[in-house]
């Protein structure tokens, strides 16, 4: 079993935040790794009453914040719901994932834990007017 240490980063790759997965599958898919990703941030904040979420993607009824967003009602978060916003939003480019030094371009490719433990979460910005 490997464990995983999962990390956001900026675009220039400043770490933000990260926390790691224990007791996970030496090989997995990006689905796979990016929906546990999502149901561990759903977990952790629905274990609080913040209006506040960080996470992968941002929930329906929520707005953008400096590193997060903010709930407009304090209310659990369903994590299936998340995870298909979180599978829409990699294809759309929405985020990019590194593993082993290299970008992840499709859901179904496989990820070899045991070679480099730590996977990389970059958010992408779009540019106005562009």
């Amino acid at each position: 079993m490997a464990q995983v240490t999962l990390r956001d980063e900026t675009a220039t790759g400043r770490p933000l935040e990260e926390f790691t997965l224990p007791d996970l599958p030496d090989r997995i898919t990006a689905r796979e790794l990016v929906r546990l990703r999502v149901r561990e941030d759903v977990a952790r904040h629905n274990a609080t009453t913040s209006a506040r979420f960080n996470g992968l993607v941002m929930p329906e009824d929520a707005e953008a914040e400096l590193n997060g967003y903010r709930v407009r009602t304090a209310r659990p978060i369903d994590w299936e719901r998340q995870a298909d916003i979180a599978e829409k939003a990699f294809q759309r480019n929405g985020f990019i994932l590194l593993a082993d030094d290299r970008q992840i371009e499709d859901l179904d490719e496989q990820i070899d834990l045991t070679t480099d433990p730590v996977i990389s979460f970059v958010k992408l910005v779009p540019l106005v007017g562009g």
